[in-house]
């Protein structure tokens, strides 16, 4: 028996727009490799972190905090949360550390997930592409919230991550995104706490970089 749904969408002719189906699954196939891509970061048993990991918590860490967001769009900042770092699925993660060497990374990161959307159809592509330009640049309230949680989730992960010897970041991090966390009451008192933990790790051996 022809579900509902199907049954619908061949009614309204639709059986022509499903012929880009192999064009979106080709397009998840190649985000696939946003799971190779492997950050500064290392999670609590050692091992580099990938950049879809710190996407999963990020937007996990959003939910947490979805009750004390009041009059944001939700469903935006998720979707912000998840295209965020997407064109990192090419050329890979620059670490915050190592930005001022690297200031073509934002450039480089758009085209990078213009070509990898290359086959999504043209509305697809000017919605992913609208909420990474609107993140990127900050433009709302809600790209100023996801910024925010950018940092903290990276700021955790260092903290909580068994790291090897040579890594020294915690000094830099105190200072590390505080333009974002400082912006909204809520992501200072989070900062605040963070950054205890921050100064804890600074202190180490080691870690005086």
């Amino acid at each position: 028996m022809t579900t509902g749904w199907f049954r619908a969408l061949i009614d309204k002719g639709g059986l022509k727009e499903m012929r880009d189906l192999s064009a979106r699954l080709k397009f998840i196939s190649e985000a696939e490799r946003l799971k190779n891509v492997l950050r500064r970061s290392h999670t609590s048993e050692g091992r580099q972190e990938s950049t879809a990991e710190h996407t999963w918590r990020l937007c996990l860490l959003a939910m947490v905090f979805e009750d004390e967001l009041p009059g944001l769009d939700f469903a935006k900042i998720l979707k912000m949360c998840v295209v965020h770092d997407l064109g990192e699925a090419i050329n890979g993660d620059v670490p915050a550390v190592l930005l001022e060497a690297s200031r073509d990374k934002s450039r480089q990161e758009r085209q990078d997930l213009v070509a990898l959307m290359e086959g999504l159809s043209q509305e697809l592509r000017d919605t992913f592409l609208s909420l990474w330009d609107e993140y990127e640049k900050a433009a709302s309230p809600e790209a100023v919230a996801v910024k925010a949680l950018d940092k903290l989730e990276t700021l955790i992960q260092h903290n909580q991550g068994t790291n090897p010897p040579d890594f020294v970041d915690y000094v830099f991090n105190l200072s590390y995104g505080k333009k974002y966390t400082d912006a909204v009451p809520l992501f200072a008192e989070i900062r605040r706490l963070v950054d205890k933990d921050t100064e804890r790790r600074a202190a180490g051996p080691g870690n005086k970089g």
